[in-house]
This record gives C-alpha cells, structure tokens and sequence, in this order.
C-alpha cells in the first residue's frame, strides 16, 4: 500500500505520525561501554552522533555527523510531540530568545512573552516546517538546508550561540549560519555565504523561509487531553491553526510582517475544556488538581501573539511570497516543487499555509564568494522593527565574532590541563544555562524555565526550587541574572509566606497536588542568602518587590521582609510532626514519593509525614540564612531565632541515624519510617553539610554510600537496590524517584564529600558529566551536548536512558533540562571548598590534580603545576575581608609566605592547619592573594 500524501510528508520531516508510538530501538536496553577515550584526549565525550571540535573563535562546538534517516542508533522511542523519533536538537539563545535548531536542518524558534510558546511549529499538513531553511538553484543544480538524508557532503556543526550547516555541489556551496546575537533581542541573524565553485559567471537565486504557525506549549491542552478530545500536541496545533495571518511588507521589498488575529476556540473544544473542569472538581486528590477561576490578566493560553518578521539586510528582496503550499507542495522541505518558478510577490491570503519566504537573485562570477543577511524576530514591548534593522545592517558581518568574543570572555570557566574536556564542558554549560533564559512577561523578569520534559511537553515552568537552583552558577560571573531569578520568586510569595509549586501559561499558578509542597522558602533562602554573602549586595535586601499573588492589590515589600515571611511560615506552617523532623506535606524535593509510595494512605502522609531530608536542609540553610542576616546588619534578633532553628533540625535530623545512614521520612501509622533497610540518599549530604554527622558517623555513611550508591558507571543513584525501591512492577526499578541518577542530587553529594573524601568528590563530579555519559553510552545521543534531570540506572532494563513510563514519557524531550548543566557548574565551586562568610571566604582547594584554575568574575583560584596557589575576590561592595584556606597537610607545610595585594608577610596559621589572609577589595579592584 502506498503512503498518503500526509505520511509521505511527515515521515520526510521526521515527524511521528499522531498516534503512533515507536517502540525502543533495543529492547533489551543500550549498551554500556567503558570509557574507549583518554580524558585527556580532545575527543573524550563525543560519542557516535559526531565529534567535539574547536571552532574559529577558540569556542568549543560539536560537530554533527549522524545520518539519522539510516543509522539506527539516532531513533528514540517518542509519543506525538515537539521531537520526531530521529530528531536530535540543539539550542541556540541568547538572553531573550531561544531556537531548537535540528538535525533535520530547520529551527523552531520559542518566545515566553505571554505564554511559552513556539512560534514556526512544524505541521506538514498545513506546509509549516520551521525556519532557517534555504534553498540555491540555477534550474540545473539545486542546494537545501534541509537535511533528508541523501546528500553526503552535508554538514551540521552545533555551536555556541549558532547552527552551522554547510552543503556543497559540483557547482555551487552553500554555508548558512544561523546565530542568536549576544545580548538581549529578540532576533535570529541568518547568514549565508553562497560560492560559485564554476569557472564561469552565474546567475542563481535563493530562497529564504521560516514558518509562520504557532504552537503553544499549553498546560491547559496537557490537562485537556484527559478528556479525549485529543493528544495534548493535536489540541495544541489545532489552537495555532486558529490564527489568521495578515501579512505586510516590511521596509519597502526587504521583508515580510506577520500580524497574527485569532478566530476563537471551536465549540467541541469549549466543551472538552468544560468536562475536563468537572471531571477534576469530581477527583481533588488527583495529580492535576480542580481547575479554579483565574485572576484578572492571566491565563493559559495567548491570544495575542507578537508581530513577527522576517527582513533581507544587505539588500531588498528581489521576490517574496506568504503561499508556502505552492512553495513546498506534495514533496515537502526536501525538494519544493515550487523552486522551479520565481517567487510572485503576492501577499494573497494562504489560510493557515502561510510562511516567509524571501528571495534574493545573484549575478556571480567565476569562484566568487557572496554572503547574505537575514534577520528574523518577534517584536515584544519595547522593540522597534526599523531599530532592529538599522542595528544590524550596520553590524551583519561582525555580529557572530562579535558575539563568540562575549560567550569566551563570560561566565564562571574551570581548567585542569590534565582533562582538557573539563574547559569544554564548563564553557559549554554555562552557554547553554544562560541561553535557556526567556523573558516572563507577567513577573517582568527574565526566567531560567527548568525545560526539558517538563516545559516541552507538559507545558510546566516548575519546580519553583528549580529556576533558584539554576541560578547558583551566576552568583560567581553575571549576578543581574540571579537577581532577576530572586525577583521572579519573591513576587510569587503569597501572603502567608508559601510559594506556588509552578507556573503555566501566562502567570497560572499550576493547578497540581504539589503546590502543597514543604521545601519551597528553602531553596529561596539559600539562594537569596549565598547570593548577598558572595556579591556582598547589600541595597538588593532593602529593594521593594511587587506581590503578584497577594489579596492586597498594590502590595510590595522589602527582600529583606519577604525573606522572613518564607521563613515564618516554613517554621510556623510546615512545622514539624511527631519525631521533631519537619513536615512532608505532600511532597519536598521528591515530588513522587508519596504518589509512588503512599497512595494507599495519601491523605494520612500529607497530615502527618515528615521528611528527614527538609530537616536535614533546614538545618543547612538556616545557618546560612543567619550568617547573611549577621552580616546584613539584623537587629531584631531574628538571627539568633533562625539559629536556634536551625540547631533543633539539626537534632531531629542526628535522631534518625540508623548506625548506617539516615532514614529518609515518616510516612505515618499506617507506613510508618521509609529508609531504614534501603539508602534513600536525599537526607545523606545534607546531613554531613549541616553537622549532623559525628566524624565516625560520616565516615561511615560516605562507605555506605560509595558501596550501595556509586557502583555505576555515571553518578550515584538515588536510592539503593533495597526492598524500597522493588515496590511495584520491576520495570520501574532504578527509574525516576525509584533510583535514577539525578544531578541535582549529586551536586550536593560532591559537596559533601569534599570535607571526607575530596578523591571520590572528584571522582564522583566527573561521572555526572556529558563527557562520561557519551563515552559510557555512545549510542544515545542525548547526554552528550545536553541531557535530561535524570537517567535511568544499570538496574533498569534501558539504563543511561531518560524515563519512559506510561505516565512520564521522558524520551519525548530528553534535552535542555537546565539541572544538566547547571549542576556540573556550581558543583565545581563546591570542589575548593568555596563558602562564603560574614567575614569574607573559606576555601578548601583540596583536588586532587597536578593543577587547575577557576575563574570568574566574582572569584578565581588556581594552583600552578609547582604548586603555587593564587586567586582573587571581588564583590560588589568595598571591603576588607578575611580568606581562611585549607590546603592539603603535604601542601600546607611548604607555604611560607603569603602576598596581599602584592604586600608579602608571613604565614599565619590556625590550629587546625588553616592559613588566615586578609586584605581589601574596591571597585573595580580585586583582593588578590598568593601563596608562595
């Protein structure tokens, strides 16, 4: 039987056909291999999509060279979504706008003004395929940008802040970059230099596309689909296909104006969206909780969507058309039956086959090279069209060195020349997190979305935990983006102290079970609390923030004040249960254990459990939160009480040593303590973090953990293989909250072991790296340039895999999940034992390498290869602080002198072995230390 036109065209797209769900590509899972490169060779980490390069700019880059229309290995099994089953992506941002850039060649570009959203989806049916696609012709030989599998001279290079596809034939090449420039504005800079490979003239024409569909990535069509109606990706094009296109000229011949109106909701959708509505008032102890009525000014989804554009900028187009039906035809984005003519310049309406497509005619002469420009955009509040063309025909040519030059000098960088991947990742990394960055319209900040999963597919911008998390590498290199994090959070503190457990559409608190949850101030605290001790900002505790979710319209009050209202009610509201241990509610960071575990007794666990892991915390973060409000000036003798607070968690927590590890929560009568004959690791570092361990006991629990928790070849997994963890069916085992590996987890076991082990923290940080994971398993693409907040463990059937459950399809979007990078970046703080004080900074630089350096704005250490430490701190605020360095005892004994800002002295040493420095810092003028 033959295909229908409708799956010729999506299978050419690589796109699954709805419905369909595609099975793994080896049922008995991936295979793990030993790491076959050497660390220190260029190639470790690269795997078998591709190989690691260094680009033009001295900027690492991944060069992409999987066939994923025949190699097997590209497939992944996926439902109907965003990816196809062979579609592999990378991102490329800046601080406003972020671009799935895919092997297939095209690029979705997503905007959060509003609603997150997509804003060129790719819909075969109604001729939408992306954008950044191109195609060359002569009416002999054709060139496209898109990627079909056919053409062997094709290559696909994903690199800070661009996608670079190059495409050569007899008598031409074509080498289009598409980057985000450095910086704020909402536009994608296309570039592409044309090459006439002939020894005679010329004359050829491009054509130049991008989509005009929207796809909205709607929680509200997430929870819709539970009516049958539809899949949440069928509701969510149907919604893009609802906008009438009016398209305009733009500055004379040069572009193209899409203005977007939207024609309502059909009437069966409306009253899917009404049973859904009643079917969860039915079940308020669901997941998805009751649909309440929104407040004034949010909602779910956009109906007004931004102007977008796209403009030729070193010449006016010679042709254009919206008509992207007639453009591709039945062939699709491979080989448009409409390339033969040129384009007509009529603007007629399309209906919903409305696309950009610019053409620009070229007259070449023998070997001439010729570049053009096009920059496509969105316009949000504050943004101009002809500013954002004049900005960038004055700048075309430099805009992408310019731009690699702000991504190599920026941001929080670690060498060690022994691992040279080491530099890779961590400049990698820190591009990928602050790219990630979109700007929420509502709370007028700028947000690190936790992505992934959870963003692509479900439509969710939570945990509030999350967006705090990722924010940590910042507080060493761009604090303006950390403030804006701490801002976005402060303004959801409701009344009583609580903050929403997430965030969907446009300022919708989500309606889940989990805005019940009992560790949220906590990670507010810690954040808000680090990032004043380490910048030393002390004005940002005097800033008013506006309430969004307050019963008093006009509310706003200090950082300083919002502060302790979280803690007010994280010690007054959550509380603390039977034992002493702080309450679970119904979840803390584990948002599945008592959906996993307690179902049987929900309502019970949500009333009476504890979790020794918020104790644990608590005790940490309360500590910390003291010493910033010490060193802010407090006089309320709020500090004290908060210590105080912190010293009683501390005691509940040390009450639950087992004479093994710590248990894990009290889950109530009926289920009584979880984690006494299985190792829940959550409780365990924080436990030795906050002093909750004897020297005796810590060691201990560190031999316990190396044994039942690290015996992998990534990171440690999240619980061991205990009668805990088999409690179900045994396809679930070592997935998920029943023993993944998840980096979020392991950051802080790195830090923890730090203070026992420093050899196994090493060794622990380096096995929850891309370069380990690609090495390990070098048939699954993601983990290698981005990955997922989890992975399934050797005691799962498809280990180093994301999850893939009936409920929770993580191989449906398996990348740009922000703990992936984020983790591995402020977890190489925690290896020199970097802590800031009330006085000034501790250090415990105790790596175990021949030499290293880390460096960033805000604070830099490096030990030379003969052994000579040095660094610097500059915060924010003029100053003289104290530096307390702990060296190894072999290393400390040969100091024996010790340089302030070039003053030498000598060595003044603790008890404990510790050398005590101090000096002043000022604008613009760092405190620099040596020890020589």
């Amino acid at each position: 039987m033959k295909p229908t036109r409708r799956q010729f065209i999506w299978s050419t797209v690589g796109v699954t056909l709805a419905g369909k769900f595609e099975a793994p590509r080896n049922a008995t899972g991936p295979t793990e291999h030993e790491p076959q490169n050497n660390p220190n060779a260029a190639a470790y980490g690269s795997s078998n999509f591709g190989k690691w390069i260094e680009d033009e700019f001295g900027l690492p880059a991944f060069q992409y060279t999987c066939n994923q229309t025949t190699d097997p290995r590209a497939t992944t099994p996926v439902q109907p979504g965003i990816l196809a089953s062979t579609e592999h992506v990378h991102q490329v941002g800046n601080d406003r706008i972020t671009a799935l850039a895919s092997n297939y060649g095209h690029l979705r570009v997503r905007q959060d003004e509003g609603c997150p959203k997509i804003l060129n989806d790719v819909d075969p049916e109604t001729s939408q395929f992306g954008g950044g696609l191109g195609y060359l012709t002569d009416g002999h030989e054709t060139l496209s940008t898109y990627h079909d599998g056919t053409s062997a001279a094709f290559e696909r290079i994903f690199g800070v802040g661009y996608y670079r596809k190059r495409v050569a034939g007899q008598r031409y090449s074509v080498d289009q970059v598409i980057s985000a420039p450095f910086g704020d504005d909402p536009v994608l800079l296309s570039q592409v230099t044309v090459t006439n490979r002939q020894d005679v003239a010329a004359t050829v024409r491009w054509v130049e596309y991008w989509g005009c569909q929207p796809f909205q990535l709607s929680f509200r069509a997430y929870i819709e689909a539970m009516s049958g109606i539809g899949t949440a990706t069928e509701l969510r094009r149907d919604l893009g296909r609802r906008f009438r296109h009016e398209i305009s000229p733009a500055d004379g011949m040069r572009g193209l104006i899409d203005s977007k109106h939207f024609q309502g909701r059909s009437a069966e959708d409306e009253a899917a969206w009404q049973r859904t509505k009643t079917m969860l008032q039915a079940r308020p102890d669901g997941f998805i909780t009751a649909i309440q009525d929104l407040r004034a000014g949010t909602d779910f989804d956009s109906y007004v969507l931004p102007t977008t554009f796209l403009v030729s900028l070193d010449a006016p187009a010679s042709g254009f058309s919206r008509d992207a039906a007639s453009f591709f035809g039945r062939s699709g984005p491979a080989h448009p039956s409409g390339l033969q003519n040129m384009l007509n310049g009529s603007l007629a309406d399309s209906g919903a086959h409305t696309g950009f497509l610019l053409e620009r005619s070229l007259e070449m002469v023998p070997k001439e090279k010729r570049t053009l420009s096009f920059l496509y955009g969105y316009l949000p509040e504050g943004f101009k069209l002809d500013e954002l063309i004049a900005r960038y025909q004055t700048s075309t040519a430099s805009v992408l060195q310019q731009s690699s030059a702000e991504w190599k000098r920026r941001g929080m960088r670690f060498d060690v020349p022994a691992e040279p991947w080491i530099k890779r990742e961590a400049t990698w990394n820190h591009y990928y997190l602050r790219s990630s960055q979109t700007f929420d319209e509502f709370f007028g900040e700028h947000i690190l979305n936790q992505n992934g999963f959870y963003q692509y597919t479900m439509g969710f911008q939570g945990a509030a935990r999350d967006p705090l998390q990722h924010s940590l590498p910042f507080v060493f290199s761009d604090p303006e983006i950390v403030r804006s994090i701490l801002r976005y959070t402060l303004k959801e503190v409701r009344d009583d102290g609580s903050i929403p457990y997430g965030i969907v559409g446009h300022g919708v608190v989500a309606p889940i079970i989990s805005d019940k949850a009992s560790d949220l101030p906590l990670w507010l605290l810690w954040t808000a609390s680090e990032y004043v001790l380490a910048t030393r900002d002390l004005d940002f505790l005097n800033e008013k923030i506006p309430a969004r979710f307050s019963a008093t319209d006009g509310r706003a009050e200090t950082v300083r004040n919002l502060l302790e209202r979280c803690y007010r009610h994280q010690v007054d509201d959550v509380g603390v249960g039977q034992h002493g241990v702080v309450r679970m509610l119904v979840d803390d960071w584990n948002d599945g254990l008592l959906l996993t575990w307690a179902q049987s007794a929900f309502k019970e666990c949500a009333e009476q459990g504890e979790s020794v892991l918020n104790s644990a915390m608590s005790a940490w973060v309360f500590d910390e939160y003291a010493r910033m409000l010490r060193y802010g000036g407090d006089r309320s003798g709020l500090h004290e009480q908060v210590s105080e607070r912190g010293q009683r968690d501390r005691e509940a927590t040390r009450a639950q040593w087992n004479g093994k590890w710590f248990k894990r929560a009290w889950l109530g009568p009926r289920l009584g303590w979880f984690g006494e004959t299985t190792l829940w690791i959550e409780p365990q570092p924080w436990a030795i973090l906050a002093g909750a361990t004897s020297p005796e006991q810590s060691r201990e629990l560190v031999r316990n953990m190396n044994d039942l928790l690290r015996h992998g070849p990534l990171g440690a997994t999240q619980m061991s293989d205990g009668p805990e963890m088999k409690t179900g069916d045994a396809v679930n085992i070592g997935t998920l909250e029943r023993g993944a590996i998840w980096p979020s987890l392991n950051q802080t076991l790195v830090w923890a072991l730090v203070g026992i082990d420093p050899a196994m923290a090493w060794e622990e940080w380096k096995k929850n790296s891309f370069a380990r994971h690609a090495e390990v398993y070098p048939d699954i693409w993601y983990g290698v340039w981005s990955g997922n907040d989890s992975y399934n463990s050797p005691l799962n059937q498809q280990p180093g895999e994301a999850a893939n459950q009936q409920f929770f399809h993580g191989t449906d979007f398996p990348v740009l999940n922000l703990h992936s990078h984020a983790c591995f970046l402020y977890s190489a703080t925690k290896l020199l034992g970097i802590e800031f004080t009330e006085a000034g900074v501790n250090l415990k630089p105790k790596l175990p390498v021949e030499s290293f350096r880390l460096d960033s704005p805000l604070i830099g250490v490096s030990k030379s290869s003969a052994g000579q430490y040095e660094g610097w701190y500059a915060p924010s605020r003029p100053g003289t602080w104290t530096l307390r360095i702990t060296l190894p005892e072999h290393e400390a004994k040969t100091v024996l002198q010790v340089e302030v800002n070039g003053t030498q002295s000598p060595v003044k040493r603790l008890a404990d072995g510790a050398i005590v420095l101090t000096g002043s810092s000022a604008l613009h003028e760092p405190l620099r230390w040596a020890l020589r």
